[in-house]
């Protein structure tokens, strides 16, 4: 074997043994990330279904533009309206994190 294919194989174990921790809490962040999506309002529901189903936001902001986009702040997550209607619900990535923290498995 030569002294470049050795030295190749030595930078080759080095890389997968520093990358495997990384790639690990990777992958337990998207499972918990995953897990949160599927509790968030939905697109299409009216803020009067949002607001009955999550309850009050801790923050509602004016709507800005045209058409009138709105946000609506809760403690791990916005959701954003068009006219009365939401468009995207999206998780606050601190509260992936603290969720992961709490549940590992």
């Amino acid at each position: 074997m030569s002294r470049q294919s050795v030295a190749g194989l030595i930078w080759g174990v080095v890389f997968v043994i520093f990358m495997a921790p990384a790639s690990a809490d990777t992958l337990l962040i998207e499972k918990v990330r995953e897990r949160m999506l599927r509790d968030l309002p939905e697109n299409g529901m009216s803020m009067s279904e949002v607001e009955a189903q999550y309850g009050a936001p801790e923050q509602r902001y004016p709507a800005v533009g045209q058409p009138p986009i709105t946000r609506w702040s809760y403690p791990d997550y916005s959701v954003y309206f068009e006219h009365q209607l939401v468009i995207e619900s999206v998780l606050r990535h601190d509260a992936v994190v603290r969720e992961t923290e709490r549940n590992p498995d």
